[in-house]
């Protein structure tokens, strides 16, 4: 008997029950541990299948060739040749594959170099069209307003020197108002519903001096201008068909921002002023201290400057990244504006100079200044906690875990409490400058997009996703 595989008398022999044949038995169990059939018949096949025969030991004679020092040195020296072709075939193998590695790496480097080009001048393609479609659609009331470049009028130069001047002077002094509300009234705050739900879609919410009139909008256009002592519309604006991005009172006149990128303001119910300046959606509104400017940020990557007092564009400056929110320093001098780069970019109002910037960790949600002149809250968007900068420090100083998605930030006026709200609820961070430590008087389970404070932050007002508007004040 002859083993199958090997040719020789097998050791341990055994048959398989498939073909028949007989097989040594380590040299099948390893085949079929590699290949799982029968090497004759290619059955499955497995070491169940095999059947030991019983054979008498044989021993194995020597090969005759292998009787001789001779007959030895030889098969020495036709191993060593086997050996010599076999490294041989190798080193050529080796060759030719570091030939096909450098050849693919050479292209594939040149499909980079090919890649980071066209992804270049496709930017530059894009900015230059947002740029050409901003200058060649601006329009106020019909007629071409659009302003290149950044070139207050020596008027807003001088506006924005004057009010500097006036609220640097006074703000480390300013004392703290009357009826101010308390961190032990704060934890009194109980929510109530003020209205159904009016606008879904709505993202924004502000109050006019008075704080009785809310102003916010939805996905449809409408703008509501909200009664909270009556609890009830007092009036309703035409925004047109895109979505309301932004609100904010001047005065007495109603600002809103668009997802078309109008910005129009509203006096007593009529439209008075309607930009066109973004190429895209306006993505947020800033009002200057002075009250006689405005600001509009938008995905075009600029941001426009506008006069209130002539109802014109006073500058539009174009940036590197897409802008989501903007924010004017408490003195007028510094503009803010927060990017979907991750970057917090400040600007000198006067010159439109990037002066500094802030790395947030992802696109920027909402930036709000604080009244005490140096700090700056901002939240990524998605984040559950707030970062406080220091201008003077240009660094991150503090991180307030809320705990929850947050949407928007607001600071009080006296500059030691600031609200936060979010789907999962409202909250206030109180910062005690006698102890420099940090405190939560409020936490409330109120949805919200987006919060303000009332007149002498007796109330909280917050405004729902589908429209609806709610208040915090004390029980």
């Amino acid at each position: 008997m002859l083993c199958a595989i090997s040719g020789e008398a097998p050791q341990q022999p055994v048959a398989s029950r498939k073909s028949g044949t007989v097989f040594e038995k380590r040299l099948i169990e390893s085949y079929i541990s590699e290949n799982g059939t029968d090497p004759v018949t290619n059955e499955d096949l497995t070491a169940d299948d095999l059947i030991e025969l019983k054979s008498q030991r044989i021993v194995r004679p020597r090969p005759p060739i292998l009787t001789s020092i001779p007959s030895l040195l030889s098969v020495f020296q036709n191993e060593w040749d086997a050996l010599a072709l076999e490294t041989f075939t190798i080193r050529q193998q080796l060759v030719q594959t570091r030939q096909e590695l450098s050849t693919a790496l050479y292209q594939n480097d040149a499909a980079v170099r090919v890649i980071a080009r066209l992804t270049r001048e496709r930017d530059e393609a894009r900015d230059a069209l947002s740029k050409v479609t901003a200058n060649g659609g601006a329009t106020y009331n019909g007629d071409s307003m659009q302003v290149d470049g950044h070139s207050l009028s020596e008027a807003l130069v001088a506006k924005v020197e004057a009010t500097q001047e006036r609220l640097s002077k006074t703000r480390r002094k300013r004392a703290l108002p009357e009826d101010w509300v308390t961190a032990e009234s704060l934890q009194t705050f109980k929510p109530r519903e003020l209205s159904e739900p009016l606008y879904p879609g709505s993202r924004s919410i502000s109050l006019d001096n008075t704080g009785d009139l809310a102003l916010f909008g939805g996905s449809d256009g409408v703008v509501a201008v909200f009664s909270i002592a009556k609890r009830r519309i007092a009036q309703t604006l035409k925004a047109g068909s895109g979505a309301i991005r932004s609100t904010l009172w001047a005065g007495n006149r109603a600002i809103v921002a668009t997802a078309t990128g109008i910005v129009k303001i509203f006096e007593s119910g009529i439209e008075v002023a309607n930009f066109e300046g973004h190429a895209g959606e306006a993505s947020d509104l800033a009002l200057h201290p002075s009250g006689e400017m405005l600001a509009s940020v938008g995905v075009d990557k600029s941001y426009i400057f506008y006069d209130l007092a002539l109802l014109k564009i006073a500058a539009q400056t174009f940036t590197n990244s897409v802008l989501t929110t903007a924010e004017f320093h408490p003195d007028g001098h510094l503009f803010a504006a927060g990017g979907i780069d991750g970057q917090i970019k400040v600007f000198d109002v006067k010159s439109g100079a990037n002066v500094a910037n802030f790395d947030a960790s992802g696109p920027v949600q909402c930036i709000n200044f604080s009244e005490n002149g140096t700090w700056l809250a901002a939240v990524v968007k998605g984040a559950t906690s707030i970062s406080i900068w220091d201008l003077r420090k240009a660094a991150q100083i503090k991180v307030l875990e809320i705990g929850s998605p947050i949407s928007s930030i607001k600071w009080d006026y006296t500059g030691q409490y600031l609200a936060a709200a979010g789907l999962s609820g409202v909250t206030v961070q109180q910062y005690s400058k006698a102890s420099k430590e940090w405190s939560e008087p409020l936490r409330s389970g109120l949805p919200s997009v987006a919060i303000t404070w009332g007149v002498n932050a007796q109330r909280l007002v917050s405004l729902s996703s589908d429209g609806s508007v709610s208040e915090l004040s004390p029980s």
